[in-house]
């Protein structure tokens, strides 16, 4: 999870005068979980689903608010810069939005502009899953003009000297040879074409996602910064500018817009305007449990949870939410601030008055037996987390990346997206443990999960079983008897059929299809390729089974 590492005086420059021992009391109350502390450093965690608490001017502003020091939605001015920022349409299917704000009066020392990279870097993963769907750029303003330009060029025009770099270097260089673009070229090097922003006498500020330019780089002399965000989704683009821009507005930071002018439209960025939801009295007291609540209560919690609230009627109240508060996306999100603001420590609670008489699901049973076949056959079990990476579930399987459920605020950049195999899991367990004696064998039986629109929840899950068998002399027929087995005793009768599964060694991996009275399976099995043990660092021949219940 997002961890973030601030000293107390931090919070003393920024207002907040509260003993230490209070501090660490208080701070989990608003959904976070202390690290590490000492005399005068914390290191706190907090859930990604509040990527505004990723400053610590936004855990200032939240904490204002729960202990009643500053109440209310925090209002920030914005003026009109009178720049612009130019599109070019060429840009449109490599990286097409773009959201640009100016902020002059700010102050920097050494402290701050690690805790500003921090920060960046955290709203990276959070939001931007890892630069892939948004990418941040922070510039000294004082060495530029506007307007600018957000343009595509080719591989090889374009040198500039990249950040903490003396040369110049091409594009294409970069991608090669600088630490940042070798680490992020997957995400443009497909492209005949790379994204540039330029200023207005063609100095390039930075080549997103990838790297910002020398000529851009903060100081602890800077006082005026040029924020750019860039991306896939525009929405997720303009939310992460208005979160940086409340940050520093938060701190006395002046904002100004630029006009983003698109081939067939216009907008200007940043817009903090807030928006209204509303919420009712009777789901909050519902919902919560063991309290008591009317329609003034709620709006005087709301106002803590630095919001502004009307009541409207005894059972409904408007809260008016601001632009950085991103997660609030239904009336239960509001119900969960309100318990915050109330104090969850306060909240009695009770035994529920339902009665009901449990009986274990027919999967269940055919779970235990499964189990018991394969530890018979000398496997033990592993369970492991649904969550993977596209990284680990795509790329180091040799599989081509199709549509998947995605976490839209994943907590780790290894755990982005919900598996649809089991197999990959079986990998990375054995990365893990390469240390231990061979053979390993290992199964898993659990959950995958498919999009599928017809469907209420739009998901389909399936449940799978996996194997994998690891030592010197792993080979097709050794896993060929053991599916065989597995399905025998289990009284499915196999047919085998040729694959081109790209996860195994061609000509040595098959398709199966298993029918018995019950039911059907599918799967497949054989000897993984070297090029995917290579990327598990394993040193060793591995062969996998993956069987899929109909």
């Amino acid at each position: 999870m997002p961890v973030i590492t601030f000293e107390y005086q931090d919070l003393k420059e920024l207002g907040i005068n509260i003993k230490n021992a209070k501090l660490i009391d208080i701070l989990p109350m608003l959904g976070s979980d202390i690290e590490d502390f000492d005399d005068e450093t914390l290191k706190v965690e907090f859930f990604p689903n509040r990527p505004d608490q990723l400053s610590i001017e936004g855990v200032s502003r939240s904490l204002k608010g729960f202990i009643s020091q500053e109440i209310g939605l925090p209002k920030y001015n914005v003026e009109t810069s009178g720049q612009k920022v130019f599109v070019d349409k060429e840009i449109e299917n490599i990286r097409p939005y773009i959201a640009f704000a100016i902020i002059k009066n700010v102050n920097f020392d050494e402290n701050k502009l690690k805790q500003i990279m921090d920060f960046q870097e955290q709203l990276h993963w959070v939001i931007g899953r890892d630069r892939k769907k948004v990418a941040i750029g922070i510039h000294n303003l004082d060495v530029i003009n506007g307007d600018y330009k957000y343009i595509a060029s080719s591989p090889d025009e374009n040198s500039f000297i990249p950040l903490d770099h003396s040369n110049k270097l091409s594009p294409r260089e970069i991608l090669e040879e600088h630490e940042k673009g070798s680490k992020y070229a997957k995400l443009i090097s497909g492209y005949d074409k790379y994204p540039f922003i330029l200023d207005k006498d063609d100095n390039i500020l930075s080549m997103p996602p990838i790297i910002n330019g020398e000529l851009t780089k903060l100081t602890d002399k800077t006082k005026n910064i040029l924020v750019d965000v860039t991306g896939t989704d525009e929405k997720a683009v303009n939310q992460t500018l208005n979160i940086i821009c409340s940050s520093f507005g938060e701190v006395g930071g002046k904002i100004k817009s630029l006009e983003i002018v698109y081939d067939d439209r216009i907008i200007e960025t940043p817009d903090l305007s807030p928006k209204s939801m509303n919420v009712r009295v009777d789901l909050c007291n519902e919902l919560i449990g063991g309290v008591n609540l009317n329609a003034k209560d709620v709006a005087n919690l709301l106002f803590k949870a630095r919001m502004d609230a009307n009541v409207i009627n005894e059972n409904e109240v408007e809260a008016i939410i601001p632009s950085y508060r991103i997660d609030i996306l239904h009336e239960v999100d509001i119900v969960e601030n309100i318990a915050i603001q109330y104090c969850i420590n306060k909240i009695e609670a009770k035994l529920p008055d339902v009665s009901t008489i449990a009986y274990e699901h027919n999967w269940f049973t055919s779970e235990k037996i499964i189990r018991e076949l394969l530890i018979g056959l000398g496997f033990q079990e592993i369970m492991s987390l649904m969550l993977t990476s596209e990284n680990n579930h795509y790329n180091k399987m040799k599989q081509k990346e199709d549509n998947h459920v995605q976490v839209s605020k994943p907590i780790t950049i290894d755990r982005t997206m919900i598996r649809k195999s089991l197999i990959n899991s079986l990998m990375e367990f054995l990365e893990d443990n390469k240390h231990e004696d061979l053979p390993q064998k290992i199964f898993e039986i659990g959950d995958t999960l498919y999009l599928e629109e017809k469907n209420e929840t739009k998901v389909k899950a399936i449940k799978k079983l996996a194997g994998a068998i690891c030592h010197s002399t792993a080979n097709f027929t050794e896993i060929k008897s053991t599916v065989a087995s597995v399905l025998a005793n289990l009284r499915y009768e196999m047919e085998i059929s040729s694959s081109d599964n790209p996860t195994f060694i061609e000509g040595r991996v098959a398709n199966i299809k298993g029918t018995s009275k019950s039911g059907n399976v599918v799967g497949y099995f054989g000897e993984i390729s070297p090029e995917i043990i290579t990327n598990f660092e394993l040193e060793y021949p591995v062969i996998a089974f993956e069987i899929e219940f109909l």
